[in-house]
């Protein structure tokens, strides 16, 4: 099967640029310098069509997804995994992966993503938060 990603990405990352906590993480994974390994594709860039990636808006939007070279899809820390490995901070991929703090990444990663649009205050007051 062909890449579906350009030549010489080892991910895709599907972020929210509207989202200033994820952009602190995206911009410092940016200046890394190594570019040429990660694709970056921002939801909140116009035109964008989740549509055209196989998936949906709301999909991407629930929790950060990346996309591998075969068009495996990922979620969750795994995304965090891939990107870390792809700069270099391969050892704190593997300390992620240690048992225990494994599970306990993944649950704070689940909780971040299940409330980060009323923390990034993305939500109208005394209303239930919803993507746009």
């Amino acid at each position: 099967m062909p890449s579906v990603l350009p030549t010489g990405k080892r991910v895709e990352v599907f972020y929210d640029g509207d989202c200033p906590l994820c952009m602190r993480e995206i911009r410092m994974l940016m200046r890394k310098g190594l570019l040429h390994h990660i694709q970056f594709t921002n939801l909140a860039a116009p035109g964008f069509a989740a549509e055209e990636h196989g998936t949906t808006y709301a999909a991407l939007m629930e929790r950060i997804r990346g996309r591998l070279p075969d068009g495996t899809w990922i979620e969750g820390v795994d995304v965090f995994r891939e990107l870390y490995a792809a700069v270099g901070f391969r050892r704190l991929v593997a300390i992620s992966r240690v048992p225990g703090l494994s599970h306990l990444l993944a649950l704070g990663y689940r909780v971040f993503a299940k409330n980060r649009l009323r923390w990034t205050g993305r939500c109208l007051p005394d209303q239930a938060c919803a993507v746009p």
